[in-house]
């Protein structure tokens, strides 16, 4: 609307511009008008007749030397305004009506203010010679310009970024995770924007699960040689020594590679798939009893302590998953505590959190390797000597189900020795139940 009004004004403007006579024409026809006059004041009417012969060829036109005798009738009066302004055509300084056929009558007045010179507009004086080609550029070529400069800009504003977005694409599907679009639009916010964002996300994501199949299929392969060499070995050994023992050893590389082929699809399974679980709700004192009974029965030898509530309500949460990484980083502290040492456990709640604190008394870990004690088939080097029965998954297992229930795990050094797992899982004030006495020691 601001474009048709603008274009709407300027046409008026320039029309209006057009319709009047130019400076140098209107000085022509007031110097005929004086010429006109002296020849009438000096007397000489053959002169005066021979010059408007004359002007009236020369200009193909018409002109004359005319009086005007205004008589008022009926007792009226000619006012003096009347009189000053009265023309028997138009003042050169008017404005001239475009859309007339005929060229108008102009008046040039004597000084006498009733004899007037009289001449039909020159055509080669006539204003707006260039009318018919203003109103066409003004109202199509100007705003179909305006219009292409628009669509010019809309274009590079709506392309750039899908250009953009399409190279990232080109060079993702080439193999480079870690292209990212969204830093490369600047300030903007629209929907391309909110595309480019989306791709990121994608491209983060997707790439991280590529890296992550990649890492875990070739740390797979890896672990598997293991046992099926020593498979292979007692298959070429049965022969020469005691089959029962081949045997024995045969079925417990099976097991070894069964349960780390279970792990490694469980992990696949949390990583890929993210799934969503059904929530349920559960008492997490319950459980890490649950899980501690077991721990005992399985490592006599250890002192297993623990500082719980006697209720700790969870709601929304997997009893499966959680259970499953609590017992792996109960069992993993066990393993590193030596006989008689002493695992404790001690579940607390802070704000709208639970804080479980699973600590032993091993060896501790690398302040520079606590975050990658949680990828898969990692061992500190201590470990792969010491306890050769373990792949690197228990951990790694154990981050995955933590965070499926919305929970964060980290490792940390005791300032007394040994390693301390910390779990947080979010609750929900309103739908949980506060110890009902202190924490007690078990």
């Amino acid at each position: 609307m601001l474009l048709f009004w603008a274009i709407n004004h300027l046409a008026s403007h320039t029309e209006q511009r057009m319709s009047f006579i130019a400076d140098e024409h209107q000085r022509s026809l007031v110097a005929y008008g004086r010429k006109a006059e002296s020849l009438y004041l000096s007397g000489d009417e053959v002169a005066l007749a021979d010059w408007l012969r004359e002007l009236q060829t020369q200009e193909d036109t018409w002109a004359a030397v005319v009086q005007s005798q205004l008589t008022p009738i009926a007792g009226s009066r000619l006012s003096q305004q009347f009189l000053e302004g009265f023309r028997l055509g138009r003042h050169v300084e008017w404005k001239i009506h475009l859309y007339f056929t005929e060229n108008p009558i102009m008046d040039v007045t004597f000084a006498d203010g009733h004899t007037h010179f009289l001449i039909r507009l020159p055509q080669r004086m006539r204003p707006g010679s260039m009318q018919p080609y203003i109103g066409p550029l003004l109202k199509v070529l100007l705003p179909l310009s305006l219009l292409i400069l628009l669509s010019v800009v809309l274009y590079r504003h709506v392309m750039g970024p899908l250009r953009r977005l399409e190279r990232a694409t080109r060079q993702f599907s080439e193999g480079l995770y870690d292209v990212r679009v969204a830093n490369d639009l600047g300030n903007r916010r629209d929907e391309l924007t909110g595309l480019a964002e989306s791709f990121d996300h994608m491209a983060e994501r997707t790439g991280s699960l590529i890296r992550s199949q990649r890492h875990l299929i070739a740390d797979l392969s890896h672990e598997l040689r293991t046992p099926l060499t020593r498979i292979d070995m007692a298959l070429s050994l049965s022969n020469h020594s005691n089959q029962q023992e081949i045997l024995d050893r045969i079925k417990r590389d099976s097991a070894q590679m069964r349960a780390l082929v279970e792990d490694s699809l469980t992990l696949a399974w949390l990583e890929n798939e993210r799934p969503q679980l059904d929530p349920e709700d559960l008492d997490l004192t319950d459980l890490i009893d649950s899980i501690l009974d077991d721990a005992r029965f399985e490592f006599p030898h250890h002192q297993i302590t623990a500082c719980l509530p006697d209720h700790a309500r969870l709601c929304g949460s997997s009893q499966r998953l959680l259970g499953q990484a609590l017992e792996n980083i109960v069992r993993n502290a066990l393993h590193y505590t030596p006989p008689g040492g002493q695992v404790s456990v001690t579940l607390t709640r802070q704000d709208e959190e639970y804080r479980i604190q699973i600590s032993d008394q091993g060896p501790g870990v690398p302040e520079a390797e606590l975050r990658s004690i949680f990828r898969p088939f990692y061992r500190v080097d201590r470990a792969r000597h010491n306890e050769p029965r373990g792949y690197g998954l228990g951990l790694a297992l154990a981050l995955r189900q933590v965070e499926a229930v919305s929970g964060s795990l980290r490792a940390f050094n005791l300032a007394e020795g040994g390693l301390c797992m910390e779990i947080r899982l979010p609750c929900n004030s309103g739908n949980l139940e506060a110890p009902a006495t202190e924490p007690q020691a078990v």
